[in-house]
């Protein structure tokens, strides 16, 4: 738990668990459904192992989390009081991509982003069987431009190395372009238009590709019109 603020208000009492970083973003993956160590860990990449097993120990005292056991399996299940958390999360990730400015260099990270992208796939506008989707981000860091999807009836993988698999269809694209095509900050053909995504394949799977992804959940959120100087 935090430094407590000795304020009676319930808005105090809960910030003094949430407060501290990285603590929201935890119980973001699990309201997304992540529930094993490695699958939390790909949802957050930029934290350190002891960090997340100390939150996660955190909410479980707290009651926000359970730490389930089964045949040498652990799972980190939310509460009652933890999906109660469902509403707030997605109220603050509305509100940060309809208020918050640009993203930096420093916000994106194919990591994240290919993790993020494996969790929403559309299965029934897949092609039947395995479809393997490359990307390659040639303004990413070395060791982090090649990436694939390798998506299958029964789940998707994300490999950054190469799956040994022809790809079905490859993207090249801009890392901040792909990304905001992801938040839902531009749309697919005006990044495409503007060179930002290229996709090379068989042109009836090409023109598919957008449809077998069903992007952000908080690509909808409506931005505000947008300001004009005078």
């Amino acid at each position: 738990m935090g430094a407590p603020y000795h304020q009676f208000c319930p808005v105090a009492k809960a910030m003094e668990l949430f407060d501290e970083r990285w603590t929201l973003l935890v119980v973001r993956e699990l309201v997304i459904g992540s529930e094993h160590f490695n699958e939390l860990r790909r949802g957050l990449p930029r934290m350190s192992p002891t960090l997340l097993s100390r939150r996660l120990h955190q909410l479980v005292q707290a009651g926000i989390v359970e730490r389930r056991v089964e045949a040498g399996d652990v799972r980190y299940v939310l509460t009652g009081a933890g999906r109660e958390l469902r509403p707030v999360v997605e109220a603050l990730g509305a509100w940060g991509i309809r208020w918050i400015g640009e993203l930096g260099d420093h916000d994106l990270d194919p990591k994240l982003l290919l993790w993020d992208m494996h969790r929403n796939i559309d299965r029934d506008a897949v092609p039947a069987g395995r479809t393997v989707v490359g990307f390659r981000f040639p303004d990413a860091p070395a060791g982090a431009r090649d990436w694939w999807l390798v998506i299958t009836p029964d789940e998707t993988d994300v490999c950054d190395e190469d799956p040994g698999h022809a790809a079905t269809v490859t993207v090249v694209a801009g890392l901040r372009s792909m990304t905001e095509v992801w938040r839902g900050d531009i749309g697919w053909q005006e990044a495409v238009r503007s060179g930002g995504i290229r996709v090379a394949g068989p042109p009836r799977l090409c023109r598919a590709l957008p449809q077998w992804f069903t992007l952000s959940g908080f690509a909808g959120v409506p931005r505000p019109p947008a300001v004009v100087a005078g």
